[in-house]
């Protein structure tokens, strides 16, 4: 089976032109090497696959030609313990971290822009 069939039926990505387009940007490792969307993929195979600030390491279980529903899609793969982790990780940081400057949009108002100013002045 194709590996960007798979990665579609597996729900790792929407549609199967996204999940080609990330193994032909090499967001997608075969075995631990780079791939292309033609490549074949096998049971006991190892994937790792990049979306976005996310990268899920996985042994392929099963093949499936159709896709599912998530449920059916998580007994394609399982993944291993030191990424799911990560992922824990890196999602306790995203949520508990939040950017200082996330709540600013555009220009400063007339309002902030004095602020600024009486913030500056006080040296």
């Amino acid at each position: 089976m194709r590996i960007d069939k798979w990665l579609w039926a597996a729900r790792f990505f929407k549609t199967r032109s996204l999940a080609q387009q990330a193994v032909a940007g090499a967001r997608v490792q075969l075995n631990g090497d780079r791939t292309k969307p033609a490549h074949e993929v096998k049971a006991g195979d190892t994937v790792i696959v990049r979306v976005g600030d996310w990268r899920w390491e996985v042994r392929v279980k099963a093949l499936s030609d159709r896709r599912g529903p998530a449920e059916e899609a998580r007994k394609l793969y399982d993944e291993t313990a030191e990424s799911r982790a990560e992922r824990e990780r890196v999602s306790d940081l995203r949520r508990w971290g939040a950017e200082p400057a996330a709540q600013l949009k555009g220009r400063p108002t007339k309002r902030d822009r004095r602020r600024i100013e009486q913030f500056e002045g006080e040296d």
